[in-house]
């Protein structure tokens, strides 16, 4: 999982990406491919 400032960049890397809050952190998830995994902090 990538730890990233930024995730906007991120979020276009793939089409099936989605932005999702948990517990206070912002994700990046993706059901398609389980790569694209990304935290915001």
């Amino acid at each position: 999982m990538k730890v990233r400032n930024s995730l906007k960049s991120l979020l276009g890397r793939h089409r099936a990406n989605q932005l999702v809050r948990r517990k206070g952190r912002v994700y990046i998830i993706n059901k398609v491919q389980k790569r694209y995994k990304a935290r915001q902090g």
